[in-house]
Order: structure tokens, then C-alpha cells, then sequence
């Protein structure tokens, strides 16, 4: 990263002095595996163009990031959870009675969530129906409820291959999983009509829409609890094997995958951008402010982070497949004021 070559406008923000008086001196940072690759170039660019020693920065996923930032305040807790989606109410409770009580909330990007195979297999046109009817524990034919026999991608949908249905969809602690639930597997039990039969016959719209997020367990949908590169190792293990990737991941491998479309859209960072893909989510990181001050460099680091230097849409993050946020200087603004989410 040392020709990032940022300007006088990304340094002014940061000191150049890092402070002895903390007991720790260097950033902790944990989280997303989507977030990862674009904290770790901010990471090493912050590192190498400043007097602060470069963060660490850990992967393990978005709810396992944020289990660790909400244990608690001090220099053997993480400063900073990397997340590809929102903290839900319920972490913010498991913070606060931790007495982690001022959460400053970073949205640095977005990123879309695409769905490839093999360069060497079919291209595939898909739409959220077919996924829900293809990974679904429970599907709907004739208008009842019965368990998913799906066995190739044909009996889903007549215009998909015939090719035997082999997902592997990132575990339950990826914000990509919950992503992948709520606009895949949810819009696509809605779009097929499943979603009024389960609310009919379970009487719950809370139950129903559980059923239509619940994944068969038959081998076909496969758990990754890994990162990226074990589902793309999956895949280069079985060619019928098709991966739930970030669009970086994805852009940064297209010699081994093909992404298919999504409800007639290709995923790029223009249809992302532009709101026409529909399986996007903005990517976050979550700032302890208890900690600023105390370890040296870390408001730096977040300012650092989501200057136009890096974060903007000609910055080096977007080059890696980061969508620049329209609103990053509302960002900035908020970083700068060290706002917090009770403000």
C-alpha cells in the first residue's frame, strides 16, 4: 500500500504523534470477513503513513466481531467491530449493560452480495423464488406444505441448468447470512406466494417468515464458517458447488468464478450504486468512544478510513469493489463530532 500516494487533505486528519500514555498502543479491530479486506488496506495505509503502529485487524464474522466489542470497556477489550450489517437492538443491550454505553456507528460503503460458480459451468439467471425453492427446508406444492426434494436446479426452475443443487452460504455468525436470509431466501418465499401459505397455516407471521428463511439440511445448503476462500476452495472441489460471495470477493477472483444475475441485473458497483441490484447492504464499522483517548490513534484510524482519499469513489477501496456511499461526508461530519448512535 505504499503508493496509495493520499494527499495533504487525508493526513491533515491525523496526528502524528501517537501517545506513550495508553497501556496499549495499538488498534484491535474484529468482525466482518466481508469488512476485512478493506480494514486491512486502511490498516496497513494507516500504518505506513503515520506515526501510529499499523491496527490489527481480525476476521470471524459480523455477530462474533460484535460479541467481542460488547464484552466490555478497557485495554483487553476490542476498539473497534468491523460488520456487514447493522448492530441489532439486542447488542446494543448486551454493550450497554457491559458498560460499553457510547457506540459511534460508521457506515463506510456498500457492497453487493452475489452468487457464482466454476468458470467452467452454466450461466445462471436467478431470481429470489428460485433460491427460496431450491434451498428451503419446506416449500409449497399444490398449495401445501412439503418438505424441499429438489434435486437439480431444472425441477426449481425449467429455464435454470440441470445441475444438482449444491449452495454453500456463509454460517449463521456472517452478516452476509443474514443478509442472505431476509433479501433471498424472505423476498423469494414472498415472490413464490409460499409466505401467505405459511402465515395461513401457522397462524404467526413471525413463525412463517422463520419457515421461509430455514434451510434444508439434506446437504444441499452447506454452512461455510469460514471466510470467502473456503467456499471458493469448495467450489474448486466440486464444480456443481455455487458460493454466496461479496461482490469484492468475487471481482478479485473472476478468473475462477462467474456470477449470475439477479432478477435480470448483473451485480456491479453501478447497479449497486444505483440501487438496481437487489441484494445489497451498506458495510459498517462500530467505534468504542470510551476508548478514544485512551488508545492512541483511534479516532484518527476512523477518520482516516472514510476520508475521500480512501472511502471515495476514485479512493483505493472502491478500486477493490467498495460502493462509495453517496452521504460519506455525513460520515465524516459524524466521525469528526464522534457522535454517537444515542445522539
Amino acid at each position: 500500500m505504499k503508493s496509495l500516494g493520499l494527499t495533504a487533505t487525508a493526513l491533515s486528519v491525523i496526528a502524528l504523534s501517537a501517545t506513550a500514555a495508553a497501556a496499549r498502543d495499538q488498534i484491535q479491530i474484529a468482525g466482518s470477513s466481508t469488512v476485512l479486506p478493506y480494514a486491512t488496506i486502511v490498516a496497513e495505509a494507516f500504518g505506513e503513513n503515520t506515526d501510529f503502529p499499523t491496527p490489527v485487524v481480525e476476521s470471524g464474522g459480523s455477530s462474533a466481531g460484535l460479541k467481542k466489542f460488547c464484552e466490555g470497556v478497557g485495554e483487553n477489550t476490542v476498539d473497534i467491530a468491523n460488520a456487514s450489517r447493522a448492530i441489532k437492538d439486542s447488542e446494543i443491550e448486551t454493550c450497554a449493560a457491559n458498560g460499553v454505553t457510547d457506540i459511534i456507528e460508521v457506515r463506510v460503503g456498500y457492497d453487493g452480495i452475489v452468487f457464482a460458480n466454476a468458470t467452467s459451468g452454466p450461466d445462471f439467471v436467478y431470481t429470489p423464488a428460485d433460491w427460496f425453492n431450491a434451498l428451503a427446508a419446506q416449500v409449497v406444492k399444490d398449495g401445501e406444505i412439503v418438505d424441499n426434494a429438489a434435486a437439480n436446479w431444472s425441477e426449481v426452475n425449467p429455464d435454470l441448468p440441470d445441475q444438482e443443487i449444491l449452495a454453500f452460504v456463509p454460517g449463521t455468525k456472517h452478516g452476509t447470512r443474514e443478509v442472505f436470509e431476509e433479501k433471498v431466501m424472505l423476498a423469494g418465499c414472498e415472490e413464490s406466494g409460499a409466505m401467505e401459505v405459511f402465515a395461513a397455516e401457522m397462524g404467526d407471521e413471525d413463525e412463517a417468515e422463520t419457515a421461509c428463511m430455514s434451510l434444508r439440511t439434506d446437504g444441499k445448503s452447506v454452512d461455510i464458517d469460514g471466510d470467502y476462500t473456503e467456499t471458493l476452495a469448495r467450489i474448486e472441489s466440486d464444480p456443481n458447488g455455487i458460493g454466496v460471495f461479496g461482490l469484492s470477493f468475487y471481482e478479485n477472483n473472476t478468473d475462477k468464478l462467474k456470477v449470475g444475475t439477479m432478477s435480470g441485473v448483473s451485480p456491479s458497483t453501478e447497479t449497486i450504486a444505483s440501487g438496481e441490484y437487489p441484494v445489497s447492504r451498506p458495510l459498517f464499522f462500530y467505534v468504542k468512544k470510551q476508548h478514544i483517548g485512551e488508545i492512541p490513534g483511534l479516532k484518527e484510524y476512523a477518520e482516516f478510513f472514510v476520508a475521500d482519499e480512501l472511502a471515495g469513489p476514485d479512493g483505493p477501496l472502491a478500486e477493490y469493489g467498495l460502493v462509495s456511499d453517496p452521504e460519506l461526508a455525513a460520515t465524516q461530519e459524524a466521525v469528526a463530532n464522534e457522535t454517537t448512535m444515542s445522539q
